[in-house]
């Protein structure tokens, strides 16, 4: 993925704590702590220009949403809307993936987010998929017993990898759906990608839990 450049943009990262925060790969910083509120945690990875997690936090005052991104030059345009219209529970975080174990606490994650991730679609970049089993192992410490993973992608590939992978692992599906505009899923909210390239073919969704069904667990 080719980025373009924004001028400015750590400085306006910098510059604005209160909304955004930024960890570098060998930093440590207690995200459970980002809100002075407790509400439910819900955890947006891989938040691009920010359009989801800003909806998403405005519909759903209740919750308390946490927003990562790992590129300045991207997740300074969710800033930017941010400042135009500030929200109390909505804080941006420019930090990637593979740190998140170390900042948050174990099992404190109400719900997570997988927006239009990158496919990455060579073998040999198969580990860095945002749902490669090393992924599902940290999000599967990070959320709560009853939590759950919320996927959306548009491509095929990558939605049947992620399919297999979480079928692997041992996730439960809650909902698989083929052509989400199609289900009339009045609850979706639209991403950027989402909303320019959707008329181009269907959108995929996942939605899964790691908590085992009663039956399953009663028969052990």
């Amino acid at each position: 993925m080719r980025l373009r450049n924004v001028k400015n943009a750590r400085d306006k990262i910098l510059n604005h704590p209160e909304h955004i925060l930024s960890i570098g790969r060998n930093e440590r910083y207690l995200l459970n702590n980002a809100f002075k509120d407790k509400k439910p945690l819900v955890l947006e990875i891989g938040a691009g220009k920010g359009q989801f997690a800003h909806d998403l936090a405005k519909s759903h005052p209740e919750w308390n949403v946490i927003a990562i991104e790992k590129f300045d030059n991207v997740i300074v345009r969710a800033l930017e809307k941010v400042l135009v219209e500030p929200l109390h529970n909505l804080y941006l975080v420019c930090m990637d993936a593979s740190q998140l174990q170390a900042c948050f606490y174990q099992q404190s994650v109400d719900r997570l987010y997988l927006n239009f991730s990158d496919p990455w679609p060579k073998i040999r970049h198969e580990k860095r998929r945002l749902t490669h089993p090393d992924f599902l192992a940290i999000y599967k410490a990070l959320l709560k017993e009853d939590g759950q993973i919320a996927f959306k992608t548009d491509n095929r590939k990558l939605f049947e990898y992620s399919l297999m992978s979480m079928n692997a692992y041992g996730l439960q599906f809650v909902e698989v759906s083929l052509d989400l505009h199609k289900d009339n899923n009045s609850e979706n909210i639209v991403t950027e990608f989402e909303e320019r390239f959707s008329k181009q073919g269907p959108i995929y969704k996942i939605t899964a839990t790691f908590k085992e069904d009663n039956d399953e667990a009663n028969l052990r």
